[in-house]
């Protein structure tokens, strides 16, 4: 049984290559407005917060980090309990835009299995780290729940 999948996609390539040899500029498609992503609420008051290190604190490498919880509880990534999320962790970063899933990778560690620390191997020098409260789908709450920025020097 044969498809039409590849010549539709050649056709794809093609037309617009015609239509711009015969005079007629492809037009770009209009941009779609960006769809906004559900927030999920937290409660006034809740914060996130280091138990340690402390800002300004002294450290060797690895650093140990133990995140602190007001107000809210926690649940694993995926699961949607009122007036709960997870832990993400920013090193070295400025705080993405609230209304995205926070990205993952090796300044936005993601703790989705509910952890509450974790052992850093930093480089020696000053970092900074933030704490963000995550909803099932890693998207912040509203309004998010974020700790203060704090530095450390790794020596």
């Amino acid at each position: 049984m044969r498809t039409i999948t590849p010549i539709c996609s050649l056709l794809l390539l093609v037309v617009p290559v015609l239509s711009q040899a015969q005079g007629n500029p492809a037009q770009p498609a209009p941009a779609a407005p960006a769809a906004a992503l559900p927030r999920t609420a937290a409660p006034a008051g809740a914060m996130v917060y280091f138990i340690s290190p402390m800002n300004g604190a002294k450290v060797t490498s690895p650093v140990t980090v133990r995140f602190g919880l007001r107000g809210m509880g926690i649940a694993p990534a995926g699961v949607t309990n009122p007036n709960t999320g997870h832990h993400h962790l920013l090193i070295d970063s400025e705080l993405p835009p609230d209304n995205l899933p926070i990205p993952n990778d090796e300044k936005h560690r993601h703790f989705g299995a509910g952890q509450t620390e974790v052992d850093l191997m930093l480089t020696p020098g000053q970092h900074t780290l933030q704490l963000v409260l995550g909803d099932a789908l890693h998207i912040p709450h509203q309004p998010p729940v974020r700790s203060e920025k704090i530095t450390i020097t790794v020596q």
